[in-house]
């Protein structure tokens, strides 16, 4: 009697492509297809990281009244550091630790005095004009044109000629360039200011534009910010002077209480001492 062989069962057509690939797929290519699968999760992740980025920077908002103009709070600024800060890996929360100096060498070796716009030097107005004022400036912003009514702070062509002659003047704006450039060309016609600095030159701190003086390049023993709002100065308050806001006051003699106190500060080394002593005289006589 013939004895029947037993035949392996015949596997189908794909369990032997399986095999095959399986046999094909040694460790260092499974290595390598793996590393791919990575880097195109990483490209997918920074490709959208950018298509973001890219449309945060196309928006525009839609300015509508000066209280937006000065005192925004909120802005697409701290979107943008987010997603910077995850572009390049960077943990570290705290925004200035790469961040450039602002200001360019000092050749004149003279103490540097930073000047507030708004409230401070001067106040401004959209339209309806006020009844008083000493010109009119008409930026475009976001594509609109709006006037502004601006007044001058008594005294302030005086107090910028005189600190010129001892100081590096620096004006630092938390408004937007295209209306304080035009007020600033008004107000400086004897180009008395030696730089400029604006809304984009702020760091957005908790939503408060604040004006970090510890960029700017100078020695903060040599430095003073004059502002009336406490928030612009909240990193260095020790070498920051509170004036009072300035709005239509044609009594308001501010400016020369402050170049009184600018025309007495030779004596000091450092600026934070003569602002202290300021402060408590300041103190004492209210």
């Amino acid at each position: 009697m013939v004895s029947k062989v037993k035949r392996a069962p015949i596997k189908s057509i794909k369990d032997l492509r399986s095999n095959r690939r399986w046999r094909r797929k040694t460790p260092i290519k499974n290595a390598v297809s793996a590393s791919s699968a990575v880097f195109a999760s990483i490209h997918r992740r920074i490709t959208k990281l950018f298509s973001k980025l890219a449309r945060l920077s196309g928006t525009h908002k839609n300015t509508t009244s000066y209280k937006i103009l000065k005192k925004t709070t909120t802005s697409d600024f701290e979107s943008l550091d987010t997603i910077r800060r995850t572009l390049v890996f960077d943990d570290n929360n705290d925004t200035n630790h790469h961040a450039p100096l602002l200001l360019p060498p000092s050749l004149s070796g003279r103490k540097t005095v930073f000047l507030d716009l708004d409230e401070t030097l001067i106040h401004s107005k959209a339209s309806p004009p006020p009844e008083r004022f000493d010109f009119v400036v008409r930026p475009v912003i976001d594509g609109e044109r709006m006037d502004f009514y601006v007044l001058k702070r008594p005294g302030v062509d005086e107090f910028l000629e005189a600190l010129a002659a001892k100081y590096e003047v620096v004006v630092f704006t938390a408004a937007l360039k295209e209306y304080a450039s035009m007020v600033l060309d008004r107000l400086d016609q004897n180009r008395l200011i030696s730089h400029r600095f604006y809304r984009d030159s702020c760091r957005n701190v908790d939503g408060k534009l604040v004006k970090d003086l510890s960029q700017m390049g100078r020695d903060l023993k040599r430095v003073v910010i004059v502002d009336d709002n406490p928030n612009s100065f909240a990193n260095q308050p020790e070498n920051a002077i509170l004036i009072r806001p300035f709005i239509d006051d044609v009594f308001d003699r501010e400016l020369w209480k402050l170049k009184s106190f600018f025309d007495g500060c030779d004596c000091y080394d450092d600026m934070r001492d003569a602002v202290k002593h300021h402060s408590t005289l300041q103190q004492k006589l209210c």
